[in-house]
């Protein structure tokens, strides 16, 4: 499928970095992982969420992690201690589309500003890994090695935690 769905920004790195890559068209509607899956047919252990993580400080820093939909972001531990901050969170819904340009459910680690992308070991270990497009109405299919030839990557030994 044509990456003609996907977000311009994501469309244009993707082009910039080399990294091949299949678009998938979805409804908007289910863009959320779990209906994405369910309705398409594909394993949540394939599909990888791109969360953005934000400093509680006076001017927050922002960093993207990549994990398996079948793990949870070890956001208390492992990413703070990443970063070196006492106090962060998920960035809200607001502050991840001013930083992206992306809505939730469509954010993708290809076409970010320049912050750090901290990837979970088990999204390598992957065969392919599904991605959001930059928008609710695409994802991106790939191998995760493509993954690397993205800027200021670092695959973390148990960045996420499984799921109970």
């Amino acid at each position: 499928m044509s990456h003609d769905l996907l977000d311009p920004r994501v469309k244009d790195a993707l082009e910039h970095y080399g990294l091949k890559a299949e678009t998938i068209g979805c409804d908007p509607e289910l863009a959320d992982t779990a209906a994405f899956c369910e309705h398409y047919g594909y394993s949540p252990g394939q599909s990888a969420n791109t969360i953005i993580i934000a400093t509680r400080t006076e001017e927050p820093i922002y960093v993207a992690c990549l994990v398996l939909a079948t793990t949870k972001l070890d956001v208390n531990k492992k990413v703070r201690q990443l970063i070196g901050v006492r106090k962060l969170s998920f960035a809200t819904a607001d502050q991840t589309k001013e930083l992206t340009g992306m809505l939730i459910g469509g954010v993708t680690v290809v076409g970010l500003p320049d912050i750090p992308l901290y990837i979970d070991s088990r999204v390598m270990e992957q065969e392919h890994v599904i991605i959001g497009g930059g928008n609710r109405s695409s994802k991106l299919i790939l191998k995760p090695e493509e993954l690397l030839k993205l800027p200021r990557v670092e695959i973390i030994e148990q960045l996420a935690l499984v799921r109970e």
